[in-house]
């Protein structure tokens, strides 16, 4: 359904995944990848949200690297040196790409992001203000010393999260619902019971993929995107 695409990046130019709503416009979408890279996987899940009627953009974070699901060292390595600076550029590049589409009705987007990408759609949106009103994580939180100035969140959080995850503990995030919350931010945090880390992936990497669970946090996250795009 969709197609590779370059945009303008820092001086430079970036590839991502562009994905045009199959009604001719709709609400933007950011979508951020997992640590594999813009796998097909990526690519899918844009164009099940250009189905859903958004025109939805994966930036190639990596700049053309990717990692099979046999090689988890590589994955690791990959997103261990991605640049922070470079990533937080290139998203930011891609709204405004995504944002200047014909196919794009509004002023600001929505982000989805799985694993690293949903520590990275959370970061995005503490950075962008406006221009971000909707974000949808799965997995990821940055957590620690990881974490951002929350002061710039203006969009409304629904995140999805395993209830066993050694990376991302469903402990560690009900506390980090609760900070934003009592800093006035619109956050809810779903916690789907028996489910392991990337359990909305269908290629399962990681043998953790739950249908169900996925089928339900899939149609949260794209009401949460209709909501408030």
């Amino acid at each position: 359904m969709g197609q590779m695409i370059e945009f303008a990046a820092n001086g430079s130019t970036a590839q991502g995944y562009l994905a045009v709503s199959t009604t001719g416009s709709g609400p933007g979408v950011l979508v951020i990848q997992e640590w594999w890279g813009l796998v097909p996987q990526i690519k899918r899940v844009c164009d099940r949200l250009a189905a859903e009627g958004f025109t939805a953009l994966a930036p190639d974070l990596y700049h053309g690297e990717m990692a099979e699901h046999t090689e988890m060292d590589k994955a690791a390595a990959l997103m261990t040196a991605l640049p922070p600076d470079r990533a937080a550029r290139d998203m930011s590049a891609a709204i405004d790409h995504l944002l200047a589409q014909g196919s794009t009705v509004g002023e600001s987007v929505g982000v989805i992001g799985f694993c690293m990408g949903g520590m990275l759609s959370l970061l995005i949106a503490a950075g962008e203000g406006e221009r971000v009103a909707a974000v949808a994580p799965f997995y990821g939180a940055p957590l620690g010393e990881r974490a951002p100035d929350w002061s710039g969140l203006s969009a409304s959080v629904e995140g999805h999260y395993a209830e066993n995850d050694d990376h991302f503990p469903a402990e560690a995030i009900r506390s980090l619902e609760a900070e934003l919350q009592s800093m006035g931010k619109d956050v809810g945090m779903y916690t789907y019971p028996g489910t392991g880390h990337a359990f909305a992936n269908e290629e399962n990497p990681l043998g953790t993929y739950d249908e169900d669970a996925a089928r339900v946090a899939w149609g949260r996250a794209v009401a949460h995107l209709y909501a408030h795009l």
